[in-house]
């Protein structure tokens, strides 16, 4: 069997009493798009931000790439490789389209917001930066103002963004969020070609877009992942379709 890209051991988390994660073991194999989905409140996004850096596990240890990463912040993991969209923007609002892509670039290569303007006139960095709209479909808005951009066009910006950091995986969270149908059915395309180039581990309510893209899928509930399988192992798991998918899955 191919090694993952990326695996987490026995992920553990408390917030108080509170145990956000339980003893969460998942992997992200090269070139499958491995989907976690579950209802509010299970945990998703506390693993991700677990699995990115933004928070520490109390117990458990994350590997990527064949190292371990448990201890390493954001900014490390992004350079070793590790690209993530967010649930929540954290785009520049004030800067336009192609100025958020060159940034995400810069990031990659150590820059730092102060040489921005600098880096505008660097032809080879606006040329990746506008491959990576392209890709995306924003290309005709590279000069929009990022807060004038729908929230649906953000999400793909912040798409465009991860790829500029050339990576070796992406962890994507809700990505579809705010896009409607027409997006969604976009997006669903872009990123179904996207796993040859590196695997992804999706977070993502809409489940038309789960069942067409995920290899596989782990359920999360309560913090605690209770099947992972193929879309049909997932739709005929009497547990998860109790637990979430209901029963005209």
């Amino acid at each position: 069997m191919t090694e993952p890209i990326l695996r987490t051991e026995s992920i553990t988390k408390y917030f108080g009493a509170v145990k956000a994660s339980q003893d969460v073991s998942l992997e992200l194999r090269p070139g499958e798009i491995h989907a976690l989905i579950g209802p509010n409140g299970a945990g998703k996004s506390t693993l991700i931000k677990q699995i990115a850096g933004n928070l520490t596990p109390d117990a458990g240890r994350i590997w990527f790439d064949g190292r371990d990463v448990t201890r390493l912040g954001t900014v490390a993991r992004a350079r070793a490789g590790l690209g993530r969209t967010f649930q929540i923007s954290s785009l520049a609002m004030e800067y336009t389209v192609l100025q958020n892509v060159v940034l995400g670039a810069l990031g990659r290569d150590g820059g730092v917001m102060r040489f921005l303007l600098p880096a505008m006139k660097d032809k080879a960095l606006v040329a990746e930066a506008e491959a990576a709209l392209d890709r995306v479909g924003l290309i005709d808005l590279k000069s929009t103002r990022t807060a004038d951009l729908s929230h649906g066009q953000r999400r793909q910006l912040e798409v465009a963004v991860a790829l500029t950091l050339r990576p070796k995986a992406f962890l994507m969270d809700e990505p579809m969020a705010g896009l409607g149908a027409g997006g969604s059915k976009r997006l669903t395309g872009f990123l179904d070609t996207l796993r040859a180039e590196a695997p992804i581990l999706l977070v993502e309510h809409d489940m038309d877009a789960v069942f067409a893209l995920a290899d596989r899928i782990s359920v999360l509930v309560y913090g605690e992942v209770i099947a992972t399988g193929t879309a049909a192992e997932i739709r005929a798991n009497r547990d998860v379709r109790t637990a979430y998918l209901g029963e005209d899955a």
